[in-house]
């Protein structure tokens, strides 16, 4: 069993928070509009990190991260992309990725909308941390931390790290 934190949407902060509610994951996931290469580092010094850029992210950090990550995690095929769309509405790269990727979880960023459902059409757990750093329209930042055991997700809490303000 893996115990997994994701997020999205830093744009340049961290929220010390995080720290707190990560101590017990196993991996974290950043699903993109990281800010700056620095918040990478602090994450990866905290516990092993995978990830991908977001469109705000500069050339530095697209040398580090790439625009999609596929990877099995447990015996589930995950597949992230920043601008992933919504359930039954996908923005066509990304849903290019997904026809070949085949994941059991698509995880994306970018909306700022804290959003967990299942998509009969891709067959496949969509999810979407909302945002937890301090720029953008949402007004309650916030993460993921749920469980992976096999080929089951359990134990899915959505946190909120306070006011966006």
């Amino acid at each position: 069993m893996k115990k997994i934190g994701l997020l999205s949407d830093t744009h340049g902060y961290l929220d010390p928070k995080i720290f707190e509610h990560f101590k017990g994951v196993d991996e974290i996931w950043h699903a993109g509009d990281v800010g700056n290469i620095e918040i990478i580092h602090q994450l990866e010094q905290f516990k092993p990190t995978r990830g991908v850029f977001g469109n705000i992210d500069d050339a530095k950090l697209r040398s580090f991260w790439k625009a999609h990550n596929a990877f099995m995690c447990e015996d589930m095929k995950v597949l992230i992309s920043h601008i992933g769309g919504k359930p039954y509405k996908y923005r066509q790269q990304s849903y290019g990725q997904i026809l070949k990727e085949k994941p059991d979880i698509f995880v994306c960023g970018h909306s700022h909308i804290c959003l967990v459902q299942f998509d009969k059409n891709i067959n496949a757990l969509w999810l979407n941390p909302g945002a937890c750093g301090y720029k953008g329209f949402h007004k309650v930042k916030t993460i993921l931390r749920f469980d992976i055991d096999g080929k089951q997700v359990k134990n899915m809490e959505v946190i909120e790290l306070g006011k966006r303000v």
